[in-house]
């Protein structure tokens, strides 16, 4: 055999014993007539020892990252040798033979320094990259991830079912990954951007409680946190409503997080809707790791003679709203001004700030502001001595955008964020509808099989409530600031579905097109349902602590949504494109 044990294994219960081991080089040490080798594999590494005897049997120079064999005996390592920080620390492998399985080429960079490298060298050679063993411990965890999911939701009586690869087109936001159907020309799959309507028909097949570990694809524009093709957890539910859903999913977090991080999740996790989300903290994913929430204070400087506050507070939405910062009234001029380019930066025309001492506020503006409003500033933000307060005056849209913006610039300047926090919550009670100023038509916020309010839902179409008042019943699950997971109850009546198809401008010969069988499988007595999906990728990163998702996926497309092992995407031959009925112009 190549190998009787791993490179992770051996200890001092081995020593006498005869062992094969194979691996790649780590590192090569040479001390004068005794060579020692780092032997590595995926289990670990353990140290060989070439003395002088052993090389005149072993002719071959071995040097960094070759793949190799060695024969030899366990023995313990000279006491003051050991490496504690090793499973293997304590004992090391007399070499009788070795032997070069297959020799590495010159190396690109050093392989337990890849991380360090340019990120496109590393992804040209993943597979060098994915040797290092920082690297290798993120599949690691995300495979246990994976079957933390399968034992926990089995437990719960969900059953695995794998949805089509090759699906219909339905465009709904991103663009959809085309495949032409060679035996019906001029007729396409896509690629699925997610399981959406595979597993609402799950639903109405009866099988109650779904998931499945899902590869989607998006055609969209790449950033640190998106891929072309990603992986989400995906559940469906009948006979549901959200406290049922947030408590499947809240329990299988507090697993993973306990398994994984050693963490115990207090849960139910926190709620708030989407306008408190966005009037307290300025985002529809709020970091809530720290304070900073955001105050208006219109009324409280409407008589304010600063002319600023009184341009804003004169538009028909226009708004004063702030933050305040717990001891940053230390802040240098230079601080004040990097905060101010900040917000510039973000889209407002500027910045107030004041400092709060001995009850009265200080600033080049206090003037304008008379002691009855400071003193209301000061209690409307429970301010201190030595705090200081931020404000911006514009449209309230605008003005809670950028304070959402900068209480998260703000809390990264004054170290208030830790990445060793976890904090989950829901948001619910997402607007159904958002404008398309482009199109000038109303479109779905999440996606339009999303169950509206119903008592929402009823007063829009009497024309009492506007579409933007309109509530969904579609809800999004964030960590630490990010948005991992979104879902909502579905409509499960064919009827209501097609007032909101007519509501977003799809009328019944399109929907027919597009959505006919869901329609047409909504008719047969579909139960209420809803469900989630959750980012696996994304939830890896933020666990890890890593910068970009592209660090948990073996292999992840570049910047340019190319994969550079294969050098993919790629030109194919006349043939292929004539079989396919398809002409490249």
């Amino acid at each position: 055999m190549l190998r009787t044990h791993t490179c992770g294994e051996l200890t001092e219960k081995n020593v006498g014993q005869e062992v094969t081991l194979a691996g790649w080089v780590d590192t090569v040490r040479d001390h004068g007539g005794v060579t020692f080798i780092d032997l590595r594999d995926r289990y670990g590494k353990t140290q060989v020892v070439l003395d002088v005897a052993a090389k005149k049997d072993i002719t071959e120079t071995f040097k960094s990252e070759d793949c190799i064999q060695i024969r030899g005996r366990v023995r313990p390592r000279p006491k003051g040798t050991e490496n504690l920080k090793l499973l293997t620390g304590r004992v090391e492998i007399a070499a009788g033979s070795a032997k070069i399985l297959n020799a590495c080429d010159p190396l690109p960079f050093e392989v337990t320094k890849s991380r360090e490298t340019n990120e496109d060298l590393r992804l040209q050679y993943r597979y060098l990259d994915l040797r290092n063993p920082a690297v290798q411990k993120n599949l690691f965890l995300r495979h246990r991830v994976c079957q933390i999911i399968r034992s926990v939701l089995d437990k719960q009586d969900f059953i695995e079912v794998e949805t089509p690869m090759l699906t219909k087109s339905t465009p709904e936001g991103a663009r959809d990954y085309l495949v032409p159907s060679r035996l019906n020309p001029g007729e396409f799959f896509a690629l699925p951007q997610s399981p959406q309507l595979f597993k609402q028909i799950l639903m109405v097949s009866g099988f109650d409680r779904y998931f499945q570990i899902a590869k989607c694809f998006r055609d969209e524009d790449l950033r640190a946190d998106r891929q072309p093709e990603f992986t989400q957890l995906d559940i469906e539910m009948s006979f549901l409503e959200e406290n049922d859903l947030f408590s499947a999913v809240e329990g299988l977090l507090k697993n993973i997080l306990k398994e994984i991080k050693g963490v115990d999740l207090k849960i139910p996790f926190s709620r708030l809707t989407y306008q408190e989300a966005m009037g307290k903290y300025g985002s529809d994913k709020p970091d809530l790791r720290f304070g900073l929430a955001i105050e208006e204070v219109s009324e409280a400087v409407s008589n304010s003679e600063f002319k600023v506050f009184k341009d804003a507070l004169a538009k028909k939405n226009g708004a004063v709203a702030g933050i305040c910062l717990p001891e940053g009234g230390s802040a240098s001029k230079k601080d004040i001004e990097s905060l101010t380019e900040f917000v510039k930066a973000e889209g407002a025309l500027g910045l107030a700030y004041f400092k709060v001492a001995g009850g009265k506020l200080e600033s080049p503006i206090a003037k304008f502001v008379d002691e009855p409003i400071q003193s209301k500033l000061i209690q409307t933000f429970k301010a201190s001595t030595g705090d200081l307060i931020l404000l911006v005056a514009d449209e309230k849209p605008k003005a809670l955008k950028v304070l959402g913006a900068l209480r998260l610039y703000a809390a990264c300047w004054k170290n208030l964020v830790s990445k060793d926090v976890f904090h989950f919550s829901w948001v619910t009670d997402f607007p159904l509808f958002k404008y398309n100023e482009e199109e000038k038509r109303l479109e779905s916020e999440h996606h339009p099989f999303t169950s509206p309010n119903l008592a929402d839902w009823e007063l829009f179409k009497k024309k009492e409530l506007p579409a933007e008042k309109v509530r969904s019943r579609a809800y999004d699950l964030v960590l630490n600031g990010n948005e991992i997971a979104s879902g909502s109850v579905r409509i499960h009546s064919a009827g209501l579905q097609k007032e909101i198809f007519e509501s977003i401008g799809i009328d019944e010969k399109e929907a027919e097109l597009r959505f006919g069988f869901l329609l047409k499988a909504l008719k047969f007595a579909a139960p209420p349902h809803g469900g989630i999906a959750l980012g696996i990728d994304r939830v890896m990163t933020i666990l890890l602590g890593l910068e970009s998702i592209r660090d948990v996926i073996a292999f992840p497309k570049n910047q340019k949504a190319a994969c550079p092992v294969p050098d993919d995407p790629s030109p194919v031959n006349e043939r292929q494109l004539k079989e396919l009925h398809i002409r490249v112009r």
